[in-house]
């Protein structure tokens, strides 16, 4: 994927002197072992590399201070092989702003009950050592994720996995910028917000750029370049006739290539990592982009219509949580319902801008009437979703802190749509629709969300913990009344927790 910064994750292993120069190598080749076999497995994402031993606190307090200044480092595992006191690593942790995750294990996955000793004991006390640092990281208010289970355990290998994705995303993001061309929909409240307290708590940029200087980047595309990508979407998608060369719209497919070009022109010339439309704001284009963001999701930007930021950033953070699996993450919108008692459906789609990367087979472009924007009529891939488990997320700005909602659903077969001509996807809610859609308005969730086969929730609660925002999950396990009380309860914590710096 385009943009990735190089990161790896460091393994810290904790120790002291009180056991002799002869444990702490041991501990050091343990440490040194277990990092070199987790990276070995090829289940990361990430490089996991060994960092030194820590034994005082001063060695912890330069590893944090490194850590923080290594632009690589994206994130910390922690393990206690011995007993570490925690008092010696609170002057670096306090200071540590990469996210950390603990690793509850220990070296011998089975005990050598005949040959047990002292000896033995001292050197293998994770049990109670990472007791000690865990009480710190509460004592300290340290967000972080807490794996238990032997190192060489798959179920262990899935949660780190689930976080090393996670750090990544959130690595992706510092510094990240993003483009707005035009404002969002005029009075329209969810997709507004404020940037710079997203900046402040997420690391990103967001700035607007007009529409004027995107028709200038458009215009100074060579026509051989524009009818080069347009034989491209011949040979990878079915292009309706109409749309072929010598057909009566072949124009608006060369225009449409002339968009995508324009627009990745503009994105990379200014170091985006995702960018924003609205129907509203066309002056210089004669058509909405339908394809062209299309194809740019694929490719790993975030993308949102109506000027929605939050979403467009929150794409490309589950586009590089996903990196390396199937890719299915799209800009999603709950557009309608099927509300047949017992067999409730969400219609989910948009005005053009959903990701090929969902589709269950070879999309058609296809080019039909839009009917608002009052531009020519735009070229779209039209698809239906694959089935199967997938979730939508939604990142809101709720004033004094934002808000990661989260829901749980199933895509479903569906009836044939010959006269729907967007892509599409058609999902059932967990626990059920209407606890789903409750708890939704309730949470004050958006219209627009990110929809994707390949995040889990697991990945997007450690995404939270990182960046200290709430998280609001409907799923299997959602009850009205309890879920309400969560909402409530959490108005309370997020208060208090964050302080009055919002």
């Amino acid at each position: 994927m385009f943009g990735l910064k190089p990161a790896k994750i460091w393994f810290v292993c904790g120790s002291q002197h009180l056991y002799g120069p002869e444990a702490l190598q041991q501990v050091t080749a343990h440490a040194e072992e277990i990092a070199k076999a987790l990276d070995a497995t090829g289940n990361f994402p990430l490089e996991i590399v060994c960092r030194p031993i820590v034994t005082t606190p001063e060695q912890a307090a330069d590893l944090c201070i490194e850590a923080n200044a290594d632009a690589e480092c994206a994130g910390l595992i922690l393990w206690m092989h011995t007993f570490s006191p925690a008092k010696m690593w609170i002057r670096g942790l306090a200071q540590l702003n990469k996210p950390f995750l603990h690793l509850h294990t220990q070296y011998d996955r089975e005990l050598p009950w005949a040959t047990i000793d002292m000896d033995y004991m001292n050197l293998n006390q994770s049990a109670h050592g990472d007791r000690e640092a865990g009480f710190l990281h509460t004592r300290l208010r340290l967000g972080r994720k807490v794996v238990v289970g032997h190192w060489t355990d798959p179920e262990v290998h899935q949660r780190i996995d689930a976080w090393i994705r996670a750090v990544r995303a959130w690595h992706d993001w510092q510094g990240a910028r993003f483009c707005r061309f035009g404002d969002n929909m005029r009075f329209v409240s969810v997709t507004d917000g404020d940037k710079v307290s997203a900046e402040m708590a997420f690391g990103f940029s967001v700035n607007t750029y007009g529409i004027g200087d995107l028709a200038a980047r458009m215009n100074a595309v060579s026509d051989e370049d524009v009818k080069a990508l347009a034989a491209e979407y011949v040979k990878l998608y079915n292009v309706v006739p109409e749309l072929a060369e010598g057909g009566a719209s072949h124009e608006s497919l060369l225009y449409n290539a002339r968009q995508e070009l324009g627009i990745r022109a503009f994105l990379e010339e200014g170091g985006f990592k995702g960018f924003t439309t609205t129907f509203e704001d066309l002056h210089g284009l004669t058509q909405l982009p339908g394809m062209a963001p299309q194809r740019l999701m694929a490719d790993g930007y975030g993308f949102a219509g109506e000027g929605d930021w939050k979403t467009s950033a929150l794409l490309r953070a589950l586009k590089v949580m996903g990196e390396g699996l199937t890719g299915a993450t799209s800009f999603m919108e709950d557009y309608t319902y099927h509300m047949a008692p017992g067999s409730e459906q969400v219609l989910g789609s948009h005005m053009l801008e959903i990701c090929p990367t969902i589709a269950s087979g070879t999309p058609s472009v296809e080019i039909h009437a839009l009917g608002i924007g009052g531009k020519d009529d735009p070229v779209r891939l039209v698809f239906d979703a694959v089935k199967g488990p997938a979730l939508n997320a939604s990142l809101i700005d709720l004033g004094n802190r934002f808000r990661l909602l989260v829901n749980e659903v199933t895509s479903v077969e569906h009836p044939d749509l010959p006269k729907l001509p967007v892509a599409r996807a058609v999902w059932e809610c967990k626990p059920d629709f209407k606890t789903a859609c409750t708890s939704w308005i309730l949470a004050g969730g958006a219209h627009h969300t990110v929809y994707s086969y390949d995040v889990t929730t697991e990945m997007l609660e450690d995404f939270a913990t990182i960046a200290g925002i709430e998280l609001a999950l409907i799923n299997d396990d959602t009850t009205l009344p309890a879920f309400k009380q969560d909402l409530r309860n959490n108005e309370v914590y997020y208060h208090f927790a964050r302080g009055i710096r919002g």
